[in-house]
This record gives structure tokens, sequence and C-alpha cells, in this order.
């Protein structure tokens, strides 16, 4: 017996953790003003990057002191940039509970050879202790783990007196989540997340603390040219009015423009804060009524409000070995890909088999609200073949 439909299908299936989907508003005619065919470092160029940095800095809340710089190769670069140039200096605490976590600790440990570093560690789903962690020491982390749904409930674990720096991993959680500046050192995200900006770009947040960490340190290592931040024991003061290292795409600076004033039109960050918490409302209502679907994250203040990570917990598919439960979960994605109602949700290839959603501000939760009826029909569709 053939399982019906449901009546109403998404007006946007663009569900993907990135890049992620663009603001409803958007279209190609929106980027006419880009300064194509132009140097960047001429007047136009240096313009619009320069008001890049200060309306993030607006729409985020960034504390005027703080240098706001645009990097190379996306949220990646930045991280690397940060590490590079700032650890080594005392002791690093690094904490995982992802894979993109987790590749930070092997760059840190297998690249950068550094060997004082405490890793703490925690499986998909969990947090590890954070009050575990050596404030004393410099500590990286991520804010919102994008692979496994599991975010930190907010700042109060790292120490306002404390003698490290605090370098995050932000490219999920900014915009999106309440990002404690005060307690953050170096921060790092990525245009193509929650604002569904294009690739290949990253910014770089130093506080004060960091600033003077890298005019008062030299790390022992070579340093890359993409990842300079100094020269002569002085900050590049250039790089975070505009000067970029390498050539950006201003097609994609354009983008990043118009990401940002949509973003203030939202109300700025207090504003796409409550999108995307009213977005996970959704997902938290379909997973309260159904008992064959559950959240990755095991603790409810940690659930990710963009990268809703779920895991398929019916005792049928829970009973199949791995393999099987990724098969499942595979062409449980594939259902609605075909169907047109939701692209690229599959879990991250690394981590646990099941579903991945994005409900960052750029999703409409009218969109959301007409997928989870879909949900139950590709279950009970694909349970059907067990």
């Amino acid at each position: 017996m053939s399982i019906q439909k449901p009546d109403t299908r998404p007006n946007n299936p663009q569900f993907s953790s990135g890049p992620c989907t663009k603001p409803s508003t958007w279209t190609l005619d929106a980027l006419s003003d880009a300064a194509l065919g132009r140097s960047h470092r001429a007047a136009i160029g240096k313009d619009k990057l320069l008001a890049a940095i200060e309306n993030t800095r607006k729409v985020l809340n960034i504390p005027a002191d703080y240098k706001i710089g645009i990097m190379p190769a996306s949220d990646t670069g930045a991280v690397e940039a940060a590490m590079w140039s700032l650890l080594g200096e005392r002791p690093v605490d690094m904490c995982s509970w992802e894979s993109f976590g987790a590749g930070w600790v092997t760059d840190v440990v297998k690249q950068l050879k550094l060997e004082n570093v405490t890793h703490h560690h925690a499986d998909y789903g969990h947090l590890p202790d954070l009050n575990a962690v050596n404030f004393d020491n410099d500590v990286v982390f991520t804010w919102n783990g994008t692979t496994s749904g599991v975010k930190v409930p907010n700042g109060d674990f790292i120490p306002a007196d404390r003698a490290g720096l605090t370098i995050c991993d932000a490219t999920s959680a900014a915009f999106a989540q309440d990002l404690a500046w005060d307690k953050l050192d170096v921060t790092t995200f990525s245009w193509q997340k929650v604002l569904g900006g294009e690739a290949a770009h990253g910014m770089l947040i130093l506080s004060p603390k960091a600033v003077a960490r890298l005019e008062n340190y030299v790390p022992a290592w070579p340093m890359p040219k993409i990842f300079r931040l100094t020269k002569g024991g002085k900050l590049i003061e250039g790089i975070f009015k505009g000067a970029t290292i390498n050539t950006p795409s201003m097609l994609a600076v354009e983008d990043y423009l118009f990401a940002l004033d949509w973003a203030a039109a939202q109300g700025g960050v207090s504003g796409l804060v409550a999108k995307a918490n009213g977005n996970l409302k959704v997902l938290s209502d379909f997973v309260s009524a159904n008992d064959w679907i559950d959240f990755l994250a095991e603790d409810a203040a940690n659930v990710s409000n963009t990268s809703v990570c779920l895991k398929i917990t019916d005792p049928r598919v829970a009973a199949l070995d791995a393999d099987g439960q990724a098969a499942f979960a595979k062409a449980f994605a594939k259902l609605l890909d075909v169907e047109g109602v939701a692209y690229d949700i599959g879990a991250y290839r690394d981590a646990p088999a099941g579903l991945r959603i994005w409900t960052g501000g750029t999703v409409e939760q009218v969109d959301l609200e007409a997928l989870t009826p879909w949900l139950s029909w590709a279950f009970e569709t694909q349970i059907a073949t067990l």
C-alpha cells in the first residue's frame, strides 16, 4: 500500500548546512553594484571591504576596540591564521565534540607540533566537561558543533580574568547565537553559513588582548604569507580596514553586503537569534510528537538552533548494523531530494547516521512547517522497505 504524500511543499527546499540558503529577498540583481573588473585596492574596492567590516561590527554588536579582518580560505583560513600566529606562547587546551573541532586538534598537534596540549573530547551528541578547561592556557573551541548539532549553552564557563587567549570557531553560531564578546579573544566565521553568503572568505575578530599577543610574541615556526598578521612586531592595520592579504571576490563581497543589510532589517543579531529559535521550535515540536526521531544532542540546553542534527531512533532501524543505519538515513534523505522538498539534509559524512537540517535565520519558518509532514512520509516510506 502506497503512503500518501503531503499536499503542501516548502517554497524553498534548501536546508543545507553550508553553503546555506540565501535570504528570501535575495536576487542576482541585488549584486548589480558589485565592483567587478576593478582593483580591490582602488577606492571603490576599499570602501566596500571596509563597509563589510563595519557593517559586521554593527549587526553583531562587536566592541569598538576589537579588530575585524577579512581572510582568505573561509572560516578555515581564519582559524588557521589565528592558531599559527598566536599559539605556542603557553600550553593549549583543545575542546572537540565533532569533526571540525577535531580537525583543529590535529593541526595543533601534528602540524604545529605543540607538545603541551590537553585535549577535552566528547563523542557526538555530548559536550566535554567545560569546567575542566584550564583558562590559564590558551583555549581553542567551536561555539557550535556544525556536524553534531551541539553548542555551548553560553559563555559562562569562560572566566573574565583568564590568563590565556580564547580562540573560538563560531562559523555556524555567528548571527544566530549570543556570542559573549567579552569572553572571546579570537572569533572566526565564514560568509556562507548563517547569512547564506558566498564561500571562500572568512572573518577574523581580535580582542585587544589578542592584538597584544600578536605584537609581543613571535612563533618558532615559519609563517606562510597567507597567515601573516604582523610586520616588524606591529599589527598590519590595513588587514582590519579592508586591505586583504590576497585578492577577494568583489562579487562575494557585494553578496555579503546585501546579507548584512538584510540582517539589519531583521532586527540585527537579536532578530536573527529569534528567527533561528523559532525555526528550532518547529523541529522540537516535531521531535516531541514522533517517537521515531530525536536530537543527536543529548542535553536540550545544548541543541543547536542552526545545524540541527537528528537521529532515527525507531527500534527497527536501531537493530540494523552501522552500515544499514547509514543506508537507511541516506535513502531517507534521497526520497526528499527526489521529491524536491529538501536538499542536502543527510548527516555529515563523519557524523552518526541521521539527518541535518539547517534552521538559521535565512530559513523561513513556514518552509520548516511544510517540511515536517514530508519527514513523516519519508520515514514511513523507507521503513516499509525493511
